[in-house]
């Protein structure tokens, strides 16, 4: 295929925290336990556009179907992960009305939509919805948060007047945090109470990884790096298009769409490698490009647990990343001397060495592809959120 303007190879410290107990699902059916119908569950998100806490949400209300109905609300209006939910899920999708600058009146408006709703479950996710926490202050619905990183503007250093919101509002629901980075802010930064902690690591379906992770489409010519992005600030990109300037003899595909991507092919073209890297744009389905790739690069100024890492060691790839979240943990130890400081230099030569050397490839791809098989398989993380939507 043609992308961009030239061909792609065959492209198209540890707390205490809660124990949370698997709970059975009921069958698919319009009515749960009590004999009502299924929980409703209001989810609350900055923006419904394709990223990994709306992509994660999509897995979860995919698995267990007409077991719970929802409502999404997407405070900037973008409904893009739409289009990775079940045709024949219960979900609306209502319109909040939010103010930008206005907490206090955004907090009493949203009190009222939450009132009309009558929800079982408030789920808010990030920063962007705190609004809503705030607003089920006087109870409406048992609620919890949802955190999976940070802006930009929070990359170095929480704003105090947000922690300050953050242990208002969330000191009395549950706070759920993929990552070790994230569980240790909310404990020493926030001051959140341990009991309201919980540690739900990301999961993802690995078998739809499988046929990438068997290697057949890869290492056939010019090494491909690979990454896959929101095309946002905080990914910084161009980084990694500045790192692979530095390394000849590959390309890069870049899979993913956003407000940077202009700029991005504005400095490919600066930096005379246009015609070694491809911008593919958004991709509803992934697996056939990490089956092309021969690595992957993550090159984000601040991230948790991205599922991006997860589906590339699922792939079967070795991977040269920023040292930011939990992603050093999350590889297997022989990748580790290929997770770097957020420096272009410092990622070029972590990209430079995998580039030169095929074996090494393939020795730390099975590495990461037996340690997603042993920690990132989906299942743990379905019985967690059931258990938390359930209130179990």
């Amino acid at each position: 295929m043609h992308c961009g303007g030239e061909s792609v190879r065959a492209m198209p410290p540890p707390v205490r925290i809660r124990t949370l107990r698997p709970v059975t699902v009921q069958p698919a059916s319009r009515f749960g336990a009590s004999g009502d119908s299924a929980p409703l569950v209001a989810h609350v998100f900055p923006s419904f556009a394709v990223g990994g806490a709306q992509v994660r949400f999509a897995a979860i209300a995919n698995h267990f179907g007409p077991a719970f109905r929802h409502i999404v609300v997407s405070l900037d209006g973008d409904l893009a992960c739409r289009e990775r939910l079940r045709d024949d899920l219960d979900v609306t999708f209502p319109d909040a009305g939010a103010t930008k600058n206005a907490m206090l009146a955004n907090a009493l408006r949203f009190h009222g939509k939450l009132r009309a709703w009558r929800p079982d479950v408030l789920v808010t996710c990030n920063w962007g919805a705190i609004e809503f926490a705030l607003a089920n202050l006087l109870p409406v619905a048992r609620h919890l948060h949802v955190v999976d990183g940070f802006g930009p503007e929070e990359r170095a250093a929480q704003i105090p007047r947000r922690v300050l919101i953050r242990r208002l509002a969330l000191g009395h629901s549950p706070v759920v945090l993929p990552s070790r980075t994230l569980v240790t802010i909310a404990r020493d930064t926030w001051k959140l109470p341990p009991r309201v902690i919980r540690h739900v690591p990301n999961g993802i379906d690995l078998g739809r990884f499988a046929a990438a992770a068997q290697g057949t489409q890869r290492g056939g010519g010019t090494p491909v790096i690979g990454t896959v992005a929101a095309l946002r600030p905080e990914k910084n990109v161009a980084r990694l298009v500045r790192a692979v300037a530095a390394v000849p003899g590959c390309r890069l595909v870049i899979v993913g769409d956003g407000p940077e991507r202009p700029a991005l092919e504005a400095l490919a073209a600066t930096l005379g490698i246009a015609d070694r890297v491809s911008f593919v744009g958004h991709q509803a389905e992934t697996p056939d490009f990490y089956a092309r790739f021969d690595l992957f690069a993550l090159s984000s100024d601040t991230e948790q647990m991205p599922l991006s890492v997860i589906e590339a060691m699922a792939s079967g790839l070795p991977i040269a990343a920023t040292d930011v979240g939990d992603v050093r943990p999350m590889l297997a130890a022989e990748n580790a001397p290929f997770v770097t400081a957020l420096d272009d230099a410092a990622l070029a030569a972590a990209i430079r060495a995998l580039v030169a050397d095929a074996a090494l490839r393939r020795r730390l791809g099975a590495a990461n592809l037996r340690k997603a098989r042993r920690d990132f398989d989906q299942a743990a993380m379905f019985a967690a959120y059931d258990a938390l939507w359930r209130g179990t």
